[in-house]
């Protein structure tokens, strides 16, 4: 199993997506990335990296893609804002910063 496996496990797997719509998953060597719909926060972007301690880094963005302005053919830069960022997540906290930081419940209770 990769370690992006294991993460989207312990937010609560097919679960998880279904409960909150989270698309684009993409694993990496350490870690997760996904597009996250509309909530409270404002983020679209979730990023969840595992530390060499065995704890996790989440990080909560907001991210536009580039684009024209169609009035002055003038092109728009990328934008990206962080909105929150945990350090020393352990994996029982992952659905509970979840669901403080986007208003979104991960689970079915």
């Amino acid at each position: 199993m990769t370690v992006a496996n294991t993460i989207l496990n312990q937010l609560g797997g097919n679960q998880f997506l279904a409960m909150t719509g989270c698309k684009n998953l993409l694993g990496f060597e350490n870690g997760l990335q996904m597009r996250i719909p509309k909530n409270g926060s404002k983020a679209n972007f979730l990023k969840i990296t595992l530390k060499a301690d065995d704890t996790y880094r989440m990080e909560f963005r907001k991210r536009i893609a580039g684009h024209l302005n169609t009035k002055t053919f003038a092109w728009i830069e990328d934008k990206d804002e962080e909105i929150k960022v945990f350090d020393g997540v352990y994996c029982d906290m992952l659905q509970d910063l979840f669901t403080e930081v986007t208003k979104m419940y991960a689970k079915l209770f």
